[in-house]
């Protein structure tokens, strides 16, 4: 057997580079053009891609390509058409679990920095603005005692729920909208007498937050459209740390600039790496650049699961992490 050879779109921390040397040869790059992807990947050079969600593995790609496998450096792996992949005989896998805690470390930051204007706060203390305390200073909403939705509780949702239920806040779900099932009490596991389950319907009327944890699919995509946000309490908070195309960006600023929610927290965005002009000029957008895994050992464990599921890839092995058609 020849000599494995990986193809890294983007560097990825320690242990991935090791594990990937010790089983083979490894081009690392800072970042690849659709071109560069598509030229690499149908070239015959590589044997596994370690990629990033923002590399695109669309059929027509898939068909030409000439590698065995796809290492989603992510949980999430909506940037490979995973059917044609497997199709054409291209194994996928993705890094489940390893970002739980620290996406809902990010999501209950969303929360609390929307609600209290912590972006608002900052820059009005920063242009030197404060002249000391007063009654009508940035008052934000209220948290402890308020009302979350979680939209889709799966791991994520779940981690959300219990940090959520540590500040007090009342916690409602629905299970994958816009439609649902009902969810056993041992699915819920610790969260079984805490938590209530609603149609997505009243779970958008009921919530003073709501907090999205769907996966990008057909059904989910503007999933918060203009009409769910007309629906939500005008002092809601909308929360995303799921995938950008989840929430309809537009009808989200118009929303947010016409008073019809308080404030959105967002760190995914529709159209990724751009940003809707607007939502980056107005003060109740409470916005992060997609960092929802960026704690140390959470990256360096996504690395690590990503490295092994592409030399498993490589040597014709089933990875440990496969996502399945």
């Amino acid at each position: 057997m020849s000599t494995p050879r990986f193809l890294v779109t983007q560097e990825i921390p320690e242990p991935g580079p090791s594990i990937l040397r010790e089983a083979g040869e490894v081009d690392v790059r800072h970042g690849m053009s659709a071109a560069e992807l598509e030229g690499a990947v149908t070239s015959g050079d590589y044997d596994v891609v370690l990629a990033q969600v923002s590399d695109r593995f669309d059929a027509p790609l898939l068909a030409r390509a000439r590698i065995r496998g796809i290492a989603n450096y992510a949980v999430g792996y909506n940037n490979v058409d995973v059917p044609a992949a497997a199709e054409h005989g291209i194994a996928v896998g993705n890094t489940p679990d390893v970002l739980d805690d620290a996406t809902a470390n990010i999501a209950m930051l969303l929360l609390l920095g929307a609600a209290r204007r912590a972006h608002e706060a900052s820059e009005y203390l920063r242009g030197g603005h404060f002249t000391g305390l007063r009654p009508d200073l940035l008052v934000g909403q209220d948290v402890t005692g308020a009302t979350l939705g979680i939209a889709g509780m799966g791991r994520i949702g779940k981690a959300v729920a219990r940090r959520a239920l540590g500040f007090g806040m009342r916690v409602l779900f629905t299970q994958r909208p816009p439609h649902d099932r009902e969810v056993t009490r041992e699915e819920l596991g610790d969260l079984a007498d805490h938590v209530t389950q609603l149609p997505w319907d009243e779970l958008v009327r009921e919530s003073d937050y709501l907090s999205l944890h769907v996966p990008l699919t057909e059904s989910t995509t503007h999933l918060v459209d203009a009409d769910v946000l007309h629906r939500m309490k005008s002092t809601a908070v909308l929360v995303n740390t799921a995938r950008g195309p989840v929430v309809d960006e537009k009808a989200l600023v118009r929303a947010l600039r016409d008073g019809e929610i308080f404030a959105a927290g967002l760190d995914v965005f529709e159209n990724e790496p751009a940003v809707e002009p607007e939502l980056l000029e107005l003060p109740n957008a409470f916005l992060l650049p997609h960092v929802g895994s960026a704690e140390a050992g959470t990256r360096a464990g996504m690395a690590r699961m990503a490295a092994e599921n592409a030399v498993a890839m490589a040597r014709g092995e089933q990875p440990p992490y496969p996502v399945q058609p």
